[in-house]
């Protein structure tokens, strides 16, 4: 269902699916699947676009996915990569708070994705958690049924406590660093996937990723917060030319660009350089790579990605479902579409502009204003630009020294 009466909003109300598949485009299969096995979360994050930005529909969603629809998810998942033959698939149990959901519940969804995968399918099944119900005894589950572990840490105790609270109040840094000292064990390393950190400008760059690396952890991942040209996003000025957030990046960037040694994958760095050098993005946030991923909700609902939410009520939502929908139906819904449509997807500025293949218009989310929609630069066009203009900057440096008369 839309979210508010305003019509013609680039792509759901103007995008026609038929005219593409006509032209000869083909959308390519999903690889990646979020379940959100709980729509709950046991802390009150001040910038979380659950429960704190445009969408509510959170608040009409079962608690927990039950067992009926899991195994409805499962198949589904399983039949798309058998349609498809695909070699491989990401599956990330998500929430709210998917610890929630129980051991019981992931290890039942571990067990029906590995019976119910074609042959010749691997799984990657992940799960992505604030680290505060992470104990010993969770661990030991999802090591027995191989699921890996992400975790969300904003930094140092004061940056990650400013946001990551209680519903009291209450900062929930010492309990995920608690976590984090178990999962970074020799016992449970293995399972170590990563950490997520959402942007704060009032945190040291340098003192934030100082932070996250006392964890030794073996990806890290920035994220902006969301936010666009209808919602504003947290410190931003009124210049449109503010670039703040690239600056805080740039700094950090320098930083690990220049380590004696690899002391961590940052993951937009990594793919910011690949794409300058040539690859192709595996992320949404930068690059023209079409995006493969769709979120089955507690109800069985198929949703966009759900960072989404931040843009307006219902934003999300397709009208699709796992019971009455393949995944191969939801590929020809025109918003899903829209996301693999590479160049063709971006506004006039931005197909115009010198970089558009490294940045590809930055994270979708961040492009939307009312009454249009998402064909427009991203709120943090600025901070892109500085970004990856240093990057480019940086690794043409170092590509120029080793040619032949090179410093």
């Amino acid at each position: 269902m839309r979210g508010h009466s305003v019509t013609d909003e680039w792509p759901v109300d103007t995008l026609r699916v038929a005219d593409l598949l006509a032209s000869g485009w083909r959308a390519v299969p999903f690889q990646q699947f979020i379940l959100k096995v709980h729509s709950r979360c046991n802390l009150a994050c001040d910038y979380c676009y659950m429960y704190e930005m445009a969408d509510r529909t959170w608040s009409s969603k079962p608690k927990v996915m039950s067992s009926d629809v899991m195994a409805l998810s499962c198949r589904r998942i399983a039949e798309h990569a058998a349609r498809h033959r695909l070699d491989r698939v990401k599956v990330v149990l998500h929430g709210g708070e998917p610890l929630l959901a129980g051991a019981g519940m992931l290890a039942e969804i571990a067990a029906t994705l590995r019976r119910e995968l074609p042959d010749g399918c691997a799984l990657d099944l992940r799960v992505q958690t604030n680290g505060v119900l992470l104990d010993e005894k969770m661990l030991d589950s999802l090591a027995a049924h191989d699921i890996r572990v992400g975790v969300s840490l904003d930094g140092s105790p004061a940056a990650h406590d400013r946001h990551r609270r209680h519903a009291n109040g209450r900062g929930s840094h010492a309990e995920a660093a608690r976590a984090l000292r178990l999962l970074g064990g020799e016992r449970y390393r293995r399972l170590f996937a990563g950490l997520l950190c959402v942007i704060d400008l009032d945190a040291d760059p340098l003192e934030t990723y100082e932070s996250l690396l006392a964890f030794g952890p073996p990806q890290v991942d920035f994220l902006l917060p969301q936010g666009n040209w209808s919602v504003p996003v947290p410190r931003r000025s009124a210049d449109e030319g503010d670039a703040s957030y690239g600056d805080w990046l740039v700094t950090i960037f320098d930083r690990w660009y220049d380590a004696p040694r690899r002391e961590t994958e940052v993951r937009l760095f990594a793919e910011i350089v690949n794409l300058v050098l040539g690859g192709q993005s595996q992320v949404e946030s930068v690059g023209l790579s079409p995006v493969a991923l769709i979120v089955v909700d507690t109800d069985g609902s198929l949703e966009q990605v759900d960072t989404l939410r931040s843009a307006y009520h219902g934003a999300a939502a397709t009208e699709l479902t796992v019971a009455d929908n393949s995944f191969d139906e939801a590929l020809r819904h025109p918003a899903i579409a829209a996301r693999q449509i590479g160049l063709a997807a971006l506004g006039e500025t931005c197909q115009q502009c010198g970089i558009r293949r490294v940045c590809g218009g930055g994270h979708y989310s961040h492009r939307y204003r009312r009454g249009s929609g998402f064909r427009h630069a991203s709120v943090y066009c600025a901070d892109l630009t500085r970004l990856i203009t240093h990057v480019i900057g940086r690794v043409h440096t170092d590509l120029a020294a080793l040619r032949p008369g090179g410093r």
